[in-house]
């Protein structure tokens, strides 16, 4: 279902859910992007990022920006932790009818996130970026991880027989009804980044996709383990594809019952 529905009212505020594990170095230039771009365009927003067991200074870092940008909400999960798990932990604590999940280390564009906003705000239940698109950009990505990044979206694209060619970029942003209709969350670790979107996908919310732009981080270390994710992400697609083609239709939204 990609048709908007005229008829939903736009969002009021924009939740960025940012997890962030040992980014001491890269938040200062994250959260100052977001704010600023997000001010110029009028949205109202907040800047929900989870210090997710950091042993540097990540929260006091935070505790500091938060005297000069009063959009910061900042919290700490106490854990369990790992990179589903703090998002959904945001997601928990954040106010906005909107979210948008992005990355800590400044790899995301906030003119994307502007996009996402105005594709909530057209009747869209979920926006999905491409960086793999006409329009679609991206710098320095490793060229192992570019493989294995297209591998994966050619399996997942071809399973469910869907157009979305980025499914595993957790760059996406949903009104709050369908992150809700998406639950329960199972995945705790990075594979999350794509049970939300299939779900979505697979339970009937309206999406459309937008070319984005990627770059490579410029402090820290990448967290994503790829001979760790693997059998994880497979987990994931097979569990919602069973949703898919199985459930018959138990968990699609109310109005799209049969």
């Amino acid at each position: 279902m990609n048709t908007p529905n005229p008829n939903l009212t736009p969002p009021t505020l924009f939740s960025v859910i940012i997890p962030a594990r040992d980014e001491e170095e890269s938040l200062p230039v994250t959260i100052a992007a977001i704010d600023k771009v997000f001010q110029r365009e009028g949205i109202p927003h907040e800047i929900v990022v989870v210090d997710d067991g950091s042993s540097d200074r990540t929260w006091e870092v935070l505790n500091e920006l938060k005297a000069r940008f009063p959009s910061l909400a900042h919290v700490q999960n106490p854990g369990p932790h790992g990179f589903g798990r703090a998002i959904i932990y945001g997601l928990n604590h954040s106010r906005g009818d909107a979210v948008v999940i992005m990355m800590a280390d400044c790899s995301d564009d906030p003119e994307d996130a502007v996009k996402y906003w105005h594709l909530l705000g057209e009747g869209f239940e979920c926006a999905f970026g491409s960086r793999f698109i006409k329009g679609g950009q991206v710098f320095d990505y490793p060229k192992v991880k570019l493989f294995v990044n297209r591998m994966a979206n050619l399996f997942i694209k071809t399973i469910f027989n869907i157009p979305l060619n980025d499914t595993t970029n957790a760059f996406k942003a949903y009104r709050r009804t369908a992150i809700d209709g998406c639950r329960p969350f199972m995945a705790p670790h990075f594979n999350l980044t794509v049970e939300i979107p299939l779900k979505a996908i697979v339970r009937g919310f309206s999406w459309q996709v937008t070319p984005i732009t990627w770059r490579n981080r410029q402090f820290g270390e990448a967290k994503l383990k790829i001979k760790e994710m693997g059998s994880r992400y497979f987990f994931i697609c097979m569990y919602v594809w069973l949703e898919k083609y199985f459930s018959r239709g138990d968990y699609r939204r109310p109005d799209d019952r049969v």
